[in-house]
């Protein structure tokens, strides 16, 4: 019962980790950069995200702007596009597949088919973990070298969005519920290796009867 609770547990985080991950994927607000000016009436907010970049203006007015050119873009934008997708899909095959493994559902199986799903899934979730850090960390990298160079303009740089928080909340999400998930399948695979089940030996009655025919012989 509790490891059905805490795969229950596990779950509900990985389901948030799935949802913020899509959701760190598709903002704008990677990065922010706030330029006031002189007047308040013409303050702008400029985000910039892996598939956009947007500017809103402090009259009300939001417009955004594909980046529709791969090339162009800097790699560390490139290799963030392509692992926060990465990271997507797997958590998505995670969910699919632990829903199969879990204890408190009635699909999957026997235990050893619903243990070899969750282990599974539970490795899904920690590389998709994995695939949403590394570009959060390496995007978080670029702002902060970039905004410590002395050599680019204040209106230049820029600060991390709330993007970058939750792409790294989400990748925390799901490595918490894929070490969850895997620990829980290993922990009663290794008690079924160190307590095996115990094998009753009974004598056979054709030995008996045979026994018990041979000393009617003798007497």
């Amino acid at each position: 019962m509790a490891s059905a609770s805490l795969q229950f547990f596990a779950f509900i985080l990985a389901l948030f980790g799935v949802f913020g991950d899509i959701a760190a994927t598709l903002l704008p607000n990677w990065k922010v950069n706030a330029d006031v000016g002189s007047n308040i009436i013409t303050a702008i907010t400029q985000m910039q995200g892996l598939w956009m970049d947007c500017t809103w203006y402090s009259t009300g007015m939001f417009s955004c702007t594909l980046k529709y050119s791969i090339l162009s873009l800097p790699v560390y934008i490139q290799a963030a596009r392509s692992t926060m997708v990465l990271s997507c899909i797997l958590s998505a095959f995670g969910i699919c597949i632990t829903t199969v493994g879990m204890k408190c559902t009635r699909l999957g199986g026997d235990m050893d088919s619903k243990n070899n799903a969750c282990f599974a899934g539970g490795i899904c979730f920690i590389l998709a973990g994995i695939f949403g850090l590394v570009p959060t960390c390496w995007y978080t990298r670029e702002i902060i070298s970039n905004f410590l160079d002395q050599t680019i303009p204040e209106s230049s740089k820029h600060e991390p969005g709330g993007a970058v928080y939750t792409g790294f909340i989400s990748a925390g999400f799901l490595l918490i519920a894929g070490v969850i998930f895997c620990s829980s399948c290993f922990k009663r695979q290794q008690e079924a290796w160190i307590y095996p089940p115990k094998q009753h030996h009974f004598p056979s009655t054709e030995q008996e009867s045979n026994a018990g025919y041979s000393l009617k012989d003798y007497v």
